[in-house]
């Protein structure tokens, strides 16, 4: 079980492990939509994930499975894969449950356990408050359908060969709970994922890129409303 859900972390952190899947067919890769505005801040769609990132960083389709779709931004692409938390970036990316063999439990303990270890357990960094909205523990019978849902919102700070930073991610896995009433019928997971330098602007632009992530047109915000919760603006 505990190697199940690594790879499902794995997958969907692009690090080259890929999650057992039913449906070995290689799924199409997103095609990366820029649009651009008058902000300091461009406009990224990859298939069902829209985001916003600042300008200036490059954005590439999310690979690894072809359960895993969305996108990655950064200054540092090929740094940024690496999740060390020393180079800035930003991740937003789904699972289709739907292509992979596993019960609905198997995204409640990936969300819950290893998978931004990275960030959240390095040496070099060092997490600040978790706000769990939802936590629901699925009944780990691994057969029907779980009820169990979970989603939460983490922050943190990095200081990586002498670079500090500063994260925040979202991440849920929606089950068959509330929050599978929005976002993506087929997914069992999200995860946004966004480093910066750290700074006096650092948490209002992290908020910013994180609330203005929506997964198939519902906001972070719509899928935190979804497990009764409300996001505390910065």
């Amino acid at each position: 079980m505990r190697r199940a859900v690594v790879g499902i972390a794995f997958a969907l952190m692009g690090t080259g492990c890929v999650a057992p899947s039913v449906d070995d067919t290689p799924a199409p890769v997103d095609r990366i939509e820029i649009l651009s505005s008058p902000t300091p801040f461009t406009q990224v769609t990859a298939g069902h994930v829209s985001a916003i990132v600042p300008d200036g960083w490059e954005a590439h389709p999310a690979v690894g499975s072809g359960s895993r779709s969305g996108f990655l931004a950064s200054p540092h692409p090929d740094r940024w894969r690496r999740m060390d938390g020393g180079v800035a970036g930003m991740s937003a990316t789904w699972v289709d449950a739907t292509r992979i063999g596993m019960p609905s439990d198997f995204y409640y303990l990936a969300a819950t356990g290893p998978l931004l270890t990275g960030l959240t357990d390095s040496e070099r960094c060092r997490a600040g408050p978790l706000r769990v909205f939802v936590d629901r523990r699925p009944d780990f019978t691994l057969t029907g359908p779980s009820h169990g849902d979970y989603v939460a919102r983490g922050e943190g700070t990095c200081r990586v060969r002498g670079i500090r930073t500063q994260w925040a991610y979202f991440v849920a896995a929606p089950g068959y709970g509330p929050v599978h009433e929005v976002g993506i019928p087929a997914s069992g997971l999200y995860v946004v994922v966004a480093v910066t330098p750290q700074g006096k602007r650092a948490t209002a632009l992290l908020d910013r890129l994180i609330r203005h992530t929506s997964f198939g047109g519902s906001s972070v915000g719509d899928l935190v409303a979804a497990a009764g919760g409300k996001l505390r603006a910065r």
